[in-house]
């Protein structure tokens, strides 16, 4: 596989440098730098357009902003790209107008636009699918007794938070692992945006760390914190719009975190929660409340 990069700012050479010091490297036929101080719109853009471009399979554009991003669509025609990872670390960054028309631009190529990177899942495309066997979303393999023994980092961040938590997170008592991880995850520290999503009504950041906690409490196969549904009270089939449903980031960005029953009541799936606590005021009948005890988390 053959990755050409286009990078922006302190974002774009973070995600640079640690795929290319964790096996990309090999794979990285070239590596073209914008300033990352360019205007959000551009009339022209022919006089950013990259001279020399080299063929490729895979195109990763990160840390652009703004109209810049149009430039993907000639860029796929020159090199011959089939597939374009877009990752969106900031609201402002690509705007659902602007996704849109780089969407509609492409002729003939696979395109996808994670927010955040690390929530990546093979989408079913050749070149996208071969990136994530190793960086997207996260996946760990923990060994553990009453403390963390090893941690095996299955599928990484790009960005090198989930190599950072999981050397950091050896020898840490296993109650306390999922939690300190968050803690290791903002000293590394996480470089999305702490700005209000509009389309996931969270920071870009938080997104980012729910991912990273989902894998530890797979790893573990427990959590000890989580958003839960009391089924007593749900009144899901009646006259219950599923609010919570409606407000939840992790639901918003694509997972199904709240979930549906046979019986039209909700359910939380607490290794994916990431216990914001926006659900809560939102349902009608207080069905949905934090419980602080050890709940079961599929392992993966």
């Amino acid at each position: 596989m053959r990755v050409l990069i286009l990078s922006s700012g302190e974002y774009g050479s973070r995600i640079v440098n640690h795929l290319a010091t964790r096996g990309l490297s090999s794979s990285i036929v070239g590596l073209e730098e914008f300033q990352n101080n360019l205007p959000e719109f551009i009339d022209d853009l022919t006089e950013y357009m990259p001279e020399n471009l080299p063929e490729c399979d895979l195109i990763i554009a990160v840390g652009l902003f703004g109209d810049i991003n149009l430039l993907i669509s000639p860029i796929v025609t020159k090199t011959g790209a089939k597939s374009v990872i877009m990752p969106i670390h900031h609201p402002q960054q690509i705007p659902a107008g602007l996704k849109q028309e780089i969407k509609d631009s492409l002729q003939g190529a696979t395109i996808v636009f994670p927010k955040p990177f690390c929530s990546l899942t093979a989408p079913g495309d050749k070149y996208i699918d071969q990136f994530v066997e190793k960086f997207g979303k996260p996946e760990l393999e923990i060994e553990a007794d009453a403390y963390i023994k090893t941690i095996k980092v299955k599928r990484g961040a790009p960005c090198g938070s989930t190599d950072f938590i999981a050397k950091k997170l050896v020898g840490v008592p296993v109650e306390e692992a999922e939690f300190e991880g968050g803690n290791k995850f903002h000293n590394y520290p996480c470089l999305a945006s702490m700005n209000k999503d509009s389309a996931t009504g969270d920071t870009i950041m938080h997104l980012a760390g729910y991912k990273t906690k989902e894998a530890l409490k797979r790893a573990l196969g427990f959590t000890y914190k989580s958003a839960v549904v009391d089924l007593e009270v749900c009144q899901g089939g009646g006259d219950c719009k599923h609010l919570c449903r409606e407000v939840c980031p992790n639901v918003l960005s694509g997972d199904n975190t709240i979930y549906l029953r046979d019986d039209e009541k909700v359910d939380i799936n607490p290794a994916q929660c990431g216990v914001c606590e926006i659900c809560i005021p939102e349902c009608p009948y207080g069905a949905i409340e934090i419980v602080e005890e050890k709940l079961s988390c599929q392992k993966e």
